[in-house]
């Protein structure tokens, strides 16, 4: 490694925590604030909320451009056209941005209103396998059957 590639990672290390940092003053600001107040767990929500956007938001911008919508769509195994992506952002971006700021994407989330990307998450989120029990089985006896 030489010393561009360390500099390059420092400098993304920095991005992210930056980034990090901004969205955790965005989930206080929902904290307090009355819009999502009747939300249960809200305060967990928001921190699994926080590590998808991360997750998703490839270059530590802020934002979900329609490359990166593009390529969590494929990783979701659910690949979309041109037109769909841009109808996705469009069903959520409220500042005219053609991007999926934090904050839109946290309304979307916790709000009422069900959008293509909200289902998809929804989903993805539901079909996560469960995890399954390690160790030996519990002993049972003649007893214990119906």
């Amino acid at each position: 490694m030489d010393f561009a590639d360390k500099q390059g990672g420092k400098r993304y290390g920095k991005l992210r925590k930056e980034q990090e940092d901004a969205l955790d003053e965005v989930n206080k600001d929902f904290l307090e604030g009355d819009a999502y107040s009747d939300v249960e767990d809200l305060e967990e929500r928001l921190q699994e909320y926080k590590a998808k956007f991360m997750e998703y938001d490839l270059d530590n911008s802020g934002d979900i451009d329609i490359m990166e919508l593009k390529q969590m769509m494929e990783k979701l195994g659910q690949a979309k056209t041109h037109l769909e992506l841009k109808k996705m952002i469009a069903e959520i971006d409220t500042d005219g941005s053609n991007t999926i700021n934090y904050t839109e994407f946290l309304n979307m989330m916790l709000g009422k209103k069900n959008s293509i990307l909200k289902i998809i998450l929804m989903f993805e989120e539901k079909n996560k396998e469960k995890a399954k029990p390690t160790g030996l089985p519990p002993k049972k006896s003649l007893t214990d059957l119906p």
